[in-house]
C-alpha cells in the first residue's frame, strides 16, 4: 500500500468503528444523534465534499464527487443519518479498492519496463565516475559492471558478458556478447565487464525510446474508452435533472390532483437513484481494463503504443508480411554447394572466401562464415571488384574469380547450376571452372506455425511483399502457406500494393503490416495498423509502427491478436454487466422496489466486481 492508500484505509477503519459503535447506542436526542454521525460522515467524506465543492465552482459539476455529496447530504438532511454515512464508507471502500488495484498495475509493468538506467560509469583520470547517462556524448567509452543495467546504446570495445534482455524482448534465454557486436541500453550485464562506445545519446537510445512509447501509451485512447467519456458527458447530467424531475414532478403533480405528496418519499427516491447511477464502474474498470493488456503484452516483449491499436488488432483480417527479416532470417546462408573439375567442396569454400576477403557485400560475408577459420589476407593479392560482377584475385598465386554468371561470360566460362532456390556464386580457378555454391536468405524456424497461429486467431488472409526475385518468393510462399505472393517489388511498390488491398477489404475491416522496420516506414504508416518486427534499437520502426515486436520472433503476431481480444472481451464483459445491472436498479429505485442499501450495491458493488474482471487483463500475457 502507498501512504495515500494507507491513510484512506485508516479514515475507513475509524469511521466504520465509529458506525458500528453508534448502531448499538439508544440515542433519543435528534440533535444529538445528527451531531455524532457526522463525526463518522465528515471523516471519511470530507475529501469527497471538498472535491464536489471545487467542481461546482470550477464548472464542472456532474461528477461522481458531485452525485456522492448530493446523495448522502440528502440522505442525512432526511435523517437517514446511517445510510448517508454508509453510502460515503462503501463508496471509499469501493475507491481505495480501484486505487490498489491500477497501483498495482502500474506496479507490474514498471517491474517488467524496469529498464532506465541510474548512472553511466565513464572514466575520469584514471577513475571510474557515475554520471547522469543524458551527460555521455556519442563516442564515449563507457563501462558496464557485472549486474548493471547498459545506460546507452553502444559497440563493444573489449570484454564479453552474457546479458539478460528479458525485460525488452520478453525472451528469457541470455545473449553473448563480445568485441564489436551492438549493445542496447535497457539490457542487464550478468557476466564479465564490458567497455562500450556510445553510438547515440541518452535521449535517442533504445531504452528512452521505448520508455517514451509506454509512458505515452495511455494518452492514445480505444473507441471503448470515448465511448465511455461520451457517455458520462451526457449520462451523468441526464441523470441529475432526472432525479431533480422525480424529487419534484410526482409531489407536484398529487398536490394539483388533490393527493398527499410524500415529499420526503420522492426525495428519497430521487437519492437512491442518484447513487445508483454513479458511473465509477465504466469510467474506472475500462481503462484499467486496456492498461492490464498493454501491461500484458510488454511482459511478452509487445510494446503497444496506445489502447487504440490494441483494439484495433482485434479487428485484423488482413495481415500483409515483408519477408526479408520479418519470415527469413534476412541473413544469407550457404544452402548447397557442387564441386567439379577435380575441386572438393572444402577447396571451392576455401577459395570462394578467399577471394571474397575484403569485401563487405552480405554474400561475400555469408562465404566467409561458411568457410569458418581465420583468414590469412596475406595469401591474397591483386583484389578486383568489379562492379555487378563478382570478385576476381590471387589467392595462393592462383587466379580466382567468385561471382555470378555474367563474370564467368566475361572469363569464357560455362558454368553448372546447383538445383534450388537462390543467389550462385560460381568459383572459377586459373581459368577452370572450380564449382557453384548456393546462398539463400533461410525462413525462421517456427515461421510456418507462426502464420498458421495468424489464421486461427481470425485472419482471412494473409499476404507477402517482397522485393526478391518471383521465384525465390514464391519458393518461400510455398513453404509457409502464405495466401498471396507480390515480388520484386520496391518500397513505393509495397505502399502501392497495400492501397489496393485497403480499398479491397471491408470497412469495419482492419489490415496490418508486419515488417522489419528498417525499410518499411512508409508502408508502416499506410496500414491500418503497423507492426515492426525484430524492432531491438532501430529509431524508424519505433516512430513508424503503432505496435513494436521487440525480437524477430513471427508467433509475437499471434500472441499479441490473442492479448488483443481477450482485453476486448473483458473490456465488453464490463460494458454490458455494468449499465445493465445500473439501469435495472435506476428503474427499480425510481419506483421505490430498492432503497439506499441497494443503492450502495449498484455503484460500489458493481464497481468493485468490474475492478476484479478487469485485473484479469493484467494476466493476458500469459496466455
Amino acid at each position: 500500500m502507498t501512504r495515500k492508500q494507507k491513510k484512506v484505509f485508516i479514515r475507513i477503519f475509524i469511521a466504520a468503528v465509529l458506525v458500528i459503535g453508534l448502531l448499538f447506542m439508544p440515542i433519543q436526542n435528534q440533535w444529538l444523534r445528527f451531531a455524532l454521525f457526522m463525526v463518522p460522515y465528515l471523516v471519511i467524506g470530507y475529501d469527497i465534499l471538498r472535491k464536489a465543492f471545487l467542481g461546482v465552482i470550477h464548472g464542472e459539476v456532474f461528477d461522481e464527487n458531485f452525485l456522492m455529496a448530493v446523495a448522502t447530504v440528502g440522505a442525512i438532511l432526511l435523517g437517514e443519518y446511517t445510510e448517508g454515512v454508509a453510502v460515503m464508507l462503501f463508496y471509499q471502500i469501493g475507491e481505495l479498492f480501484q486505487s490498489y488495484a491500477v497501483g498495482k498495475s502500474r506496479g507490474n509493468i514498471a517491474k517488467l519496463m524496469d529498464i532506465r538506467p541510474d548512472y553511466a560509469n565513464v572514466e575520469v583520470e584514471g577513475r571510474m565516475e557515475q554520471v547522469d547517462p543524458d551527460e555521455v556524448e556519442i563516442g564515449t567509452v563507457i563501462t558496464v559492471m557485472t549486474g548493471e543495467k547498459v545506460p546507452i546504446d553502444g559497440i563493444v570495445e573489449e570484454g564479453e558478458a552474457s546479458l539478460n534482455t528479458s525485460a525488452l524482448t520478453g525472451e528469457s534465454l541470455p545473449r553473448q556478447v563480445g568485441a564489436g557486436d551492438q549493445v542496447i541500453s535497457g539490457s542487464v550485464n550478468m557476466s564479465g565487464v564490458l567497455k562500450l562506445r556510445t553510438t547515440k545519446e541518452f535521449g535517442e537510445s533504445t531504452v528512452s525510446k521505448i520508455l517514451e512509447l509506454v509512458e505515452n501509451s495511455s494518452m492514445k485512447k480505444s473507441r471503448s474508452e470515448n465511448f465511455i467519456t461520451r457517455f458520462a458527458r451526457y449520462y451523468t447530467p441526464a441523470v441529475c435533472y432526472g432525479a431533480l424531475a422525480l424529487a419534484l414532478l410526482p409531489p407536484i403533480l398529487c398536490l394539483i390532483f388533490g393527493y398527499e405528496p410524500h415529499w420526503s418519499k420522492w426525495v428519497t427516491r430521487a437519492l437512491t437513484t442518484l447513487v445508483i447511477s454513479c458511473p465509477c464502474a465504466l469510467v474506472i474498470s475500462i481503462p484499467l481494463s486496456f492498461f492490464g493488456g498493454i501491461g500484458g503484452a510488454s511482459a511478452k516483449g509487445i510494446l503497444v503504443k496506445g489502447s487504440n491499436y490494441l483494439e484495433a488488432l482485434s479487428e485484423t483480417k488482413y495481415v500483409v508480411c515483408d519477408k526479408t527479416g520479418t519470415l527469413t532470417k534476412g541473413v544469407f546462408e550457404v544452402t548447397a554447394k557442387k564441386a567439379v573439375s577435380g575441386f572438393s567442396e572444402e577447396e571451392l569454400i576455401e577459395y570462394a572466401a578467399c577471394a571474397e576477403s575484403y569485401s563487405g557485400h552480405p554474400i561475400s560475408r555469408s562465404l566467409r562464415e561458411a568457410y569458418g577459420k581465420e583468414i590469412d589476407r596475406n595469401r591474397v593479392k591483386d583484389v578486383e571488384e568489379i562492379s555487378g560482377h563478382g570478385v576476381c584475385a590471387s589467392v595462393d598465386g592462383r587466379m580466382v574469380a567468385a561471382g555470378n554468371r555474367r563474370l564467368m561470360e566475361r572469363l569464357q566460362i560455362m558454368p553448372e547450376e546447383v538445383p534450388g532456390i537462390g543467389t550462385q556464386v560460381y568459383v572459377a580457378v586459373d581459368g577452370i571452372y572450380a564449382g557453384c555454391i548456393l546462398i539463400s536468405d533461410v525462413v525462421k524456424p517456427g515461421a510456418k506455425e507462426a502464420l498458421t497461429a495468424i489464421k486461427k486467431a481470425g485472419v482471412r488472409k494473409i499476404v507477402m511483399l517482397t522485393g526478391d526475385a518471383k521465384p525465390v518468393a514464391d519458393a518461400v510462399a510455398a513453404e509457409l502457406g502464405v495466401d498471396e505472393v507480390r515480388s520484386e517489388l520496391l518500397p513505393a511498390d509495397k505502399v502501392v500494393e497495400v492501397e489496393k488491398l485497403l480499398a479491397a477489404k471491408g470497412k469495419k475491416e482492419k489490415l496490418a503490416f508486419v515488417g522489419d522496420g528498417i525499410n518499411d516506414a512508409p508502408v508502416l504508416s499506410r496500414a491500418d495498423l503497423g507492426i515492426a518486427m525484430g524492432a531491438l534499437g532501430s529509431d524508424a520502426a519505433i516512430e513508424a509502427a503503432d505496435i513494436v515486436l521487440m525480437d524477430d520472433d513471427p508467433a509475437k503476431i499471434a500472441l499479441a491478436m490473442q492479448i488483443s481480444r481477450k482485453t476486448l472481451r473483458i473490456v465488453h464483459e464490463n460494458i454490458v454487466f455494468a449499465l445493465a445491472v445500473k439501469f435495472a436498479c435506476l428503474a427499480l429505485g425510481a419506483v421505490g422496489a430498492v432503497g439506499m442499501w441497494w443503492a450502495i450495491f449498484a455503484d460500489v458493488g458493481v464497481m468493485i466486481l468490474a475492478v476484479i474482471n478487469a485485473t484479469r487483463a493484467l494476466a493476458v500475457g500469459r496466455i
